[in-house]
């Protein structure tokens, strides 16, 4: 008798469309990590030691560097917010082509290369004598996360639920009171979002700066990493700091789900 060899199909199932980004994620992420923290907890004679965090306490330039870059990313949270609260609260509530002018006006100068752009807003600040070092990082971060800060907060806005706003039209509420009671608490998950993508990035950039400055004044919390890695060669000293700087995002991710995730359930609450 002849012996029937079956053979099993192999079925491709939508699982397995994520074996290339967990190999990517691997080779471009967790094995750079884990060499990251090798080094951060190692001394110069490669024993275990937490030398490397110690000495960002220690060393006042560094503190006063990653102080520097706190007060610059919240400064340029707070502008970018200001700025475009308002731009995405009337191109949500217009009746033109939206989509037509977010592209032209914020998204299309994006395609731009980013170095071409600060250099170009380097020049303008060069003509017009701006000379405060603080004044034209925050203008050159915030003309560079704009569209980061505006994008969450247009998206929520366009797709609330218009009925709560004429439900508080009828009952008497005044455009202030709406807006305040009803348009601000809704929007609070793009606000998030926006703030979360625009703080993090200013926290750990240091290129900006290298352009704009042009001065060894205001050094950022990036360049103290980039100086240990680049030009002192103490690598386990700029795998401590850049470890810190990881840890504070993280922190900041998760107190940021934590409040979204109170405010969801203060609202199902009502």
């Amino acid at each position: 008798m002849e012996k029937k060899i079956s053979i099993k199909k192999f079925t491709i199932r939508r699982q397995h469309f994520a074996f290339p980004y967990f190999f990517l994620s691997a080779l471009f992420v967790i094995i750079p990590l884990i060499i990251l923290l090798v080094y951060a907890f190692r001394d110069s004679g490669g024993a275990f030691s937490l030398s490397n965090f110690t000495k960002f306490f220690t060393e006042p330039t560094v503190r006063n560097a990653m102080g520097r870059s706190l007060l610059l990313a919240l400064a340029t949270t707070a502008v970018c917010l200001a700025l475009t609260y308002p731009v995405a609260l009337v191109l949500a509530n217009s009746k033109f082509n939206k989509t037509l002018i977010l592209v032209l006006l914020f998204i299309l100068p994006m395609y731009i290369n980013s170095l071409l752009r600060t250099l170009a807003l380097k020049s303008v600040f060069d003509m017009i004598g701006l000379s405060d070092v603080f004044t034209r990082l925050v203008i050159a971060h915030v003309y560079d996360f704009f569209p980061f800060m505006l994008l969450p907060i247009y998206t929520v806005l366009v797709n609330m639920d218009k009925s709560y706003l004429e439900a508080s039209s009828d009952l008497g509420g005044s455009a202030i009171k709406t807006f305040s009671k009803v348009t601000l608490p809704l929007s609070v998950p793009g606000i998030i979002s926006g703030v979360l993508m625009v703080f993090m990035p200013t926290v750990s950039m240091f290129a900006i700066r290298d352009i704009v400055a042009d001065s060894d004044r205001w050094s950022m919390f990036g360049n103290s990493i980039e100086r240990k890695f680049k030009y002192e060669e103490t690598y386990g000293e700029g795998a401590a700091y850049a470890v810190i700087l990881l840890a504070m995002v993280l922190i900041t991710m998760l107190v940021a789900g934590r409040l979204n995730a109170t405010r969801n359930k203060a609202t199902d609450k009502r």
